[in-house]
């Protein structure tokens, strides 16, 4: 099946590294326009050519902010309307919960933030604008620590990515009849920068104990899946989780 995205304008958080950067770069290629949010460096696609390199259109906005979260989304739509909207951004913070209250505050709220609340007004704003205009689609990014837990030191990302998977699978349920569709990734470990801290504290060889098969799963093997997930191709598994996790949790 060839995959061709070619007129679809897809808003990507997280763009400028790791999962995110995978999929945008999988989604241009593929035809797409991206709108590639980035809170400090934007994307910088040394493998995409001239012409693909066009349709990159990059935005800068901290997602741990409200009011920052709701101008990316303003200026993503401002000129024309967007198809897809998927909700990559996030932030795993070490906070161990035996040391001052004040951290674990501080390092909770601004993971709330940043991986629930923004991808919660961002949702919200698609869904209004995809009423607009014929749907559309809502890929979010989860985790499998959304469904097993995290460990002690992880316990508001788990939390977080937990609060995602119910926002989606209501997205789902209450605007199918709209045309829109709302879809759950829930990644186990990838080799990424967010990840590398717990790598660094556990050991990859811990981490590859964890998984079924050989290799830690790289960013690149998120990209197809959600390819076609944009497509609008599989639009009847709307509410649908898709476990990318090396099997290293089936349920």
């Amino acid at each position: 099946m060839n995959i061709d995205l070619t007129g679809k304008r897809i808003l990507v958080t997280g763009a400028s590294r790791g999962i995110g950067k995978a999929i945008a770069i999988q989604l241009v290629k593929s035809g797409a326009e991206v709108l590639a949010h980035f809170n400090n460096t934007p994307i910088q696609p040394k493998d995409l050519s001239a012409e693909e390199k066009v349709r990159v259109v990059s935005f800068k906005a901290d997602l741990g902010s409200a009011e920052e979260t709701v101008r990316l989304f303003e200026a993503a739509t401002e000129k024309t309307k967007i198809d897809v909207i998927i909700n990559n951004a996030g932030v795993a913070l070490d906070s161990n919960p035996d040391g001052p209250i004040e951290g674990f505050i501080n390092d909770w709220q601004r993971t709330m933030a940043i991986n629930l609340q923004a991808t919660g007004i961002l949702s919200t704003m698609a869904v209004n604008h995809f009423k607009k205009n014929g749907g559309g689609i809502i890929i979010n990014i989860s985790s499998r620590a959304a469904f097993r837990g995290d460990t002690r030191d992880y316990m508001a990302y788990a939390a977080s990515k937990g609060g995602i998977v119910s926002l989606t699978r209501s997205l789902a349920r209450a605007y199918g009849k709209d045309n829109i569709a709302a879809f759950i990734i829930a990644p186990g470990f990838v080799r990424t920068d967010m990840a590398s801290d717990a790598i660094n504290l556990y050991g990859e060889g811990f981490v590859k104990n964890d998984i079924a098969l050989n290799d830690l799963t790289e960013p690149e093997d998120l990209a197809p899946l959600i390819t076609l997930l944009a497509s609008g191709l599989a639009n009847h598994a709307t509410g649908g989780t898709f476990d990318v996790n090396a099997g290293s949790y089936v349920h």
